[in-house]
């Protein structure tokens, strides 16, 4: 297949349901992770998780990069945001997630000088057209983001540019889905692999998940047809008695991912002892700082950040959505107090994340939906 329309192909996708039909174990109930938040806009979107046969569920995961940033992290870019003379650069949907004095759209509008970029190397280009300014980038994603970070900060070290630095909160993959799989309170039988963090990293950090906890994985694309091929994939797996990493995204992904982009990740980026994680809380090495090389570009050493731990609003279950132990719709804040307009959480803030996915397009009851798929 070559074209978009292909992978949202009816009759497509009627095949493949009838097959996951038929590979679903009658007398039990299959459930799945897919950790990708691009996924979950996927599945929501399309109504996907309508379609799939009552004893095949779809829960969400910790794959968002914005929702996992925890309210102290966004304390601090307000923080960074407010100093005299820095212009602080981030993605959009960064800007109206929630910290305990507001958003850094609010802090726009008390005066501070906040603007969203495309890129990191935007924020670059804005520091070297202001010289008497320190422009701070909140970098922030999983390593499908990272590399372009990276990019930035060998650029800027080559052109000399002293008034840029990153305030890096680029996560990884594997041990967040490793906390997952200790946690004592949620029960899977497999999972939807992130299709984008795999186009860097490969499928091999992923052999962990059924070597060590006897899971399988299938690494996924975006489109419908890719979510319906998955979990088929998964449940003939669990069929045949088979555990193991499948790639179902191969047009895109590769087993060793892209050797050059992990290596420029290696020469800027270092692992942090621990990070915190909304919902999750502290998780060893989970996350990236600045390699010692790179110091000069590091916003945590260049200025007097506060850093201080602060607790999500006790209204707010985004955690438990990260988890996958609660739907969205189970929240109680959902679709009242928080909503797009009005977020209490970063689920409902993100493009990728699952309240927000839910809100959007996932307002029809599941047995009212599932007559209509099936006309």
């Amino acid at each position: 297949m070559r074209f978009v329309d292909e992978f949202r192909d009816p009759a497509a996708a009627r095949t493949l349901l009838g097959a996951i039909e038929r590979l679903a174990a009658p007398d039990r109930h299959h459930k799945f992770m897919e950790v990708c938040g691009g996924h979950t806009h996927t599945i929501y979107r399309h109504g996907i998780e309508h379609l799939l046969p009552a004893n095949v569920e779809l829960v969400h995961g910790p794959g968002c990069p914005v929702c996992v940033i925890p309210m102290g992290r966004v304390d601090d870019a307000m923080w960074l945001a407010e100093q005299p003379d820095v212009i602080f650069t981030c993605f959009g949907d960064m800007m109206r997630v929630p910290g305990s004095n507001g958003s850094l759209l609010e802090a726009k509008a008390r005066g501070a000088d906040v603007r969203f970029v495309y890129s990191p190397l935007d924020a670059l280009a804005l520091a070297t057209r202001n010289p008497d300014r320190q422009v701070v980038f909140f970098a922030l994603g999983f390593e499908t983001t990272a590399p372009s970070t990276a990019v930035t900060l060998v650029r800027a070290r080559e052109l000399g540019v002293a008034n840029f630095s990153v305030f890096c909160n680029h996560v990884t993959i594997v041990p967040p889905l490793k906390a997952i799989l200790d946690s004592p309170d949620l029960r899977l039988d497999g999972f939807l692999g992130p299709g984008h963090v795999s186009t860097v990293v490969g499928n091999r950090p992923y052999r962990f998940v059924p070597e060590v906890y006897g899971k399988p994985i299938v690494v996924a694309g975006f489109e419908p047809l890719d979510i319906l091929a998955s979990v088929a994939m998964l449940l003939t797996q669990l069929r045949e008695g088979r555990c193991e990493v499948e790639n179902q995204y191969s047009r895109i992904v590769r087993d060793e991912g892209n050797p050059a982009a992990l290596a420029l990740m290696g020469q800027v980026f270092a692992l942090r002892p621990h990070f915190e994680w909304r919902g999750l809380g502290f998780i060893s090495q989970s996350a990236l700082r600045l390699h010692d090389d790179f110091a000069e570009f590091d916003a945590e050493q260049r200025f007097a950040m506060p850093g201080v731990r602060v607790a999500d609003p006790k209204a707010c279950q985004c955690g438990e959505v990260l988890k996958g132990v609660l739907k969205p719709w189970e929240c109680k804040v959902f679709g009242t107090a928080c909503t797009p307009e009005t977020p209490i959480g970063t689920c409902m803030v993100s493009p990728e994340g699952a309240c927000a996915a839910y809100y959007n397009f996932g307002r029809m009851h599941r047995d009212a939906a599932h007559l209509v798929a099936r006309g």
